[in-house]
């Protein structure tokens, strides 16, 4: 493989991981991940749980479906929503408390992501 072709491969997987976490990036989106951890959920269930509405919740279920993050199968009329790698998630989540615990305050002051950059 060719140099050029390396660099395009690392951009392109990197381009897909960048995908990967932008799925955790809300925080509606990481409390619903969450809270799918604990089981298979309805919409309904969700929205009175975490205190979002219907639509939101609606919305951010779609996101975490088309980063292939959940999916959902029909129960009655309503849907039930689960993550599609449980283990997997939980082991990420679990890495990121662990890094967050190592850089302390460092990314809630970051100037780009922290608290106060995302409430302006």
């Amino acid at each position: 493989m060719a140099m050029d072709e390396q660099v395009l491969d690392e951009a392109a997987a990197l381009a897909v991981a960048a995908c990967l976490f932008h799925g955790f990036s809300d925080s509606s989106r990481l409390a619903i991940v969450r809270h799918l951890a604990l089981g298979e959920h309805r919409v309904v269930e969700l929205t009175e749980h975490l205190g979002l509405a219907q639509s939101t919740v609606s919305k951010h279920l779609a996101c975490l479906r088309d980063c292939g993050l959940v999916e959902s199968r029909p129960q009655g009329r309503a849907s039930l929503f689960s993550l599609t790698h449980p283990e997997a998630t939980l082991e990420l989540l679990a890495a990121a408390e662990r890094l967050l615990g190592l850089t302390g305050d460092a990314v809630a002051l970051c100037p780009n992501y922290g608290v106060k950059a995302t409430e302006a």
